[in-house]
């Protein structure tokens, strides 16, 4: 399985599902959730959206990609960071891991993320990085055999490819 970092748009990947950091609601929002949103075609995806009744944080549940590129959305709720000792990291490793699962059983081979929770949400964006690479790392699908993390800003792309070297080596290093 390949995973790699992307720096540019999320609704522009051409994969088979991209990941939306959405609210409890499904409801569309603001950043990466109200892209999302507008350019799936809002009208669609809200009515998609209102039949899944919600999702709970660390959770996620999919929909159709509508006008999208991607064929999926995978719409996961990342936790709001408080103070780093509410479970936070747990809830984030649980959105990234219970996508890939969502991609896998859809038979989705090529994923891509956003940076989940590290925007209105205020996860620090370096642990976010770690959290999502070391995840990532951790789970080993049947069909998804590449995933991308897409990086909508410089700083949150150098973590991405720091942590993806640091897991990259680490795992060469286990195999022997």
């Amino acid at each position: 399985m390949k995973i790699q970092a992307e720096l540019g748009d999320l609704v522009q990947q051409n994969v088979d599902a991209i990941v939306n950091a959405a609210n409890t609601s499904l409801s569309g929002g603001g950043g990466v959730d109200g892209a999302i949103h507008e350019a799936a075609g809002k009208y669609e995806l809200q009515q998609a959206c209102q039949k899944l009744g919600g999702c709970n944080p660390g959770d996620a549940k999919f929909t159709p990609g509508f006008n999208l590129k991607a064929k999926w959305i995978i719409h996961t709720v990342g936790p709001i960071y408080k103070d780093g000792n509410h479970d936070e990291d747990k809830i984030l490793s649980s959105c990234y891991k219970k996508s890939v699962a969502i991609a896998d059983d859809l038979g989705v081979r090529s994923i891509a993320f956003p940076a989940i929770s590290t925007g209105v949400y205020g996860f620090p964006k370096k642990w976010a990085a770690e959290i999502a690479v070391s995840s990532l790392f951790s789970v080993k699908p049947k069909n998804v055999d590449s995933i991308y993390l897409v990086a909508f800003d410089k700083e949150t792309f150098q973590l991405y490819e720091y942590f993806l070297a640091f897991y990259k080596q680490n795992e060469i290093k286990k195999e022997y």
